[in-house]
């Protein structure tokens, strides 16, 4: 961290913490889709990682509720999903097989083999991936799906864990 701070003061800044986000407040209703919108830089993504719980670095100061409630993160890691910018894929899977690893590793223990390919089977149904079932993934730009097919990947893969929230960074991208 000392470097990085040397490195900041080279352009004038000489706090020893950056503040990223000010003065932020908002709610979200259930049920309701909410967008969040700015120009590139205004911190949105970092808006969303701290929600989400997903900043392992620096400090976080203020309160993030839940229905009233403080948010614990051990228990919102479990119903929350999260769809980051870039689609991160296994090339040697297929999309049934993707699907097939995130709810074994993500659905509770009680949702049987028969459930748990039944509900894969909708949720390729409900992102239109149905038809590629069978498809490889393949690497990025090269082989296998396209942008926007791995991009309904990306969301079919957060989906099968049937979160109550998901957040979504660009989900237009692709």
């Amino acid at each position: 961290m000392h470097i990085f701070h040397q490195e900041m003061m080279k352009y004038g800044v000489t706090e020893k913490k950056l503040q990223l986000l000010q003065d932020v407040s908002g709610v979200f209703r259930p049920g309701v889709l909410t967008a969040l919108m700015g120009i590139t830089g205004a911190g949105k993504t970092t808006l969303l990682d701290v929600l989400a719980g997903r900043k392992t670095g620096g400090y976080i100061e203020g309160t993030i509720r839940i229905a009233g409630y403080p948010k614990k993160q051990d228990t919102f890691s479990r119903i929350s999903g999260y769809c980051e910018q870039s689609d991160i894929h296994s090339p040697n899977l297929t999309v049934h097989e993707s699907l097939q690893f995130s709810a074994w590793l993500r659905l509770p223990s009680n949702v049987n083999s028969r459930q748990r390919d039944m509900f894969i089977d909708e949720v390729m149904d409900l992102v239109e991936l149905t038809g590629l079932k069978n498809a490889m993934v393949g690497i990025a730009g090269a082989t296998g799906l396209s942008a926007e097919q791995r991009k309904r990947l990306t969301i079919a893969v957060e989906l099968v864990a049937s979160p109550s929230i998901i957040f979504m960074d660009e989900p237009t991208t692709g």
